[in-house]
């Protein structure tokens, strides 16, 4: 039977090799919804005859307009045009992959209408992830990793009971600051950081890896989806992109899973599951890698990584503060307002700064996160002044 899906941030790279996946197994994608790229949606929306758009960027809705003019397709945009996306009746399955704290609330409402979640927004889970698993597990809604890293965990669970968990190993490319100290980090530009060394990925991402802050958002990720502690999670710094992550079992036996860097490995598994069918990628060359490596990562060069970790352990409304002081200084560090090592600087201010609470409503959440903002702006100007 076809599958029906909708996709938040269609025009990402996310979004777009997801389509790639749904034009190659006949997937019907009813919704697309995109930031601010337009013309790219106008365009995907009318190739896979989708029935709904939206834009958030509200400036360009009647543009929108004009270029599916002549068609039936219902047009949303903004916040609310996300959620209207995510409350869409006769949805199979609903690909989130936004960037930022936007794909939180588009995240409950699917789920309160029992909508199964491909999740590629870990900022979901990093900011409300208590909320949104006990709410999954209310409505019976199943929540599929599209991260590589917690997919590669995922299958690697699949016929093993969770008591048998000893520990996850979280793998890191470990960016394109590998091995730098912070003196070497200190006058990084924004196009130095944007230069990984094995994926490609958007912008606000692509600085997230080089801070290693991506890898704290997983570290945080991780221990909402699994259910596991702070203590049963490991880092490693493996820098062929190769085991994407393992889980070590209670026998000491441990399962890895392996690939390509294409993340159209693991869109189409959260897609598809339990199917393993054909992807539109390349097999996967041992004898042509010749050989891995794993390192620990350096947690005291990269703050932004050690601030993550920290808030895990502490829980409530940490992770959404940390979260919310690193977007605002990711775009100022692009927009050349800040330095890159300020960003981690900044984010361990907002950690210390903020008290932390339970988290238990989306309001508290929200709060945290808004607070977080409007320090790290404040800081920000006061670097500036």
């Amino acid at each position: 039977m076809m599958q029906t899906i909708s996709i938040l941030g269609s025009t990402g790279s996310i979004g777009t090799q997801a389509l790639e996946v749904a034009k190659k197994h006949n997937i019907r994608v009813i919704a697309c919804a995109a930031g601010s790229n337009v013309k790219l949606l106008a365009k995907q929306v009318k190739e896979f005859n989708a029935s709904y758009a939206c834009i958030y960027d509200k400036s360009k809705v009647n543009e929108l307009k004009a270029l599916l003019d002549g068609t039936n397709v219902q047009i949303f945009s903004g916040e609310e045009g996300l959620n209207q996306i995510a409350r869409l009746k006769g949805v199979d399955k609903m690909l989130n992959s936004v960037v930022g704290m936007v794909g939180l609330v588009p995240t409950l409402e699917a789920i309160n209408l029992g909508t199964d979640i491909a999740l590629a927004n870990k900022e979901t889970l990093v900011t409300g992830g208590e909320l949104v698993m006990s709410l999954a597990k209310q409505k019976g809604v199943n929540i599929y990793p599209v991260d590589s890293e917690h997919s590669a965990i995922f299958q690697c669970l699949q016929g093993n009971s969770h008591n048998e968990i000893d520990k996850i190993i979280l793998t890191a490319s470990g960016g394109p600051f590998f091995g730098k100290t912070k003196p070497d980090l200190k006058d990084i530009t924004p196009a130095q950081a944007l230069n990984h060394p094995n994926w490609s990925m958007g912008n606000k991402i692509t600085i997230d890896s080089a801070t290693l802050m991506n890898k704290g958002l997983e570290f945080i990720e991780a221990m909402r989806l699994f259910d596991v502690t702070p203590d049963q999670i490991e880092i490693v710094v493996h820098r062929q992109s190769v085991v994407h992550s393992a889980v070590q079992f209670k026998d000491y036996s441990v399962i890895a899973q392996m690939g390509v860097a294409d993340m159209k490995i693991p869109i189409q598994y959260a897609l598809l599951y339990p199917s393993r069918l054909d992807c539109p990628t390349k097999p996967l060359s041992l004898t042509d890698i010749g050989a891995l490596s794993f390192e620990k990562p350096d947690i005291y060069t990269f703050d932004c990584l050690r601030a993550c970790i920290t808030a895990a352990r502490l829980g409530g409304t940490s992770p959404a503060a940390v979260n919310g002081a690193n977007e605002v200084a990711v775009k100022a560090f692009l927009d050349g307002k800040i330095s890159f090592l300020q960003i981690g600087e900044l984010v361990l201010a907002a950690l210390e700064s903020i008290e932390s609470k339970p988290a238990d409503s989306l309001e508290t959440v929200l709060r945290a996160d808004k607070a977080a903002r409007a320090l790290t702006e404040e800081l920000i100007e006061k670097i500036n002044a």
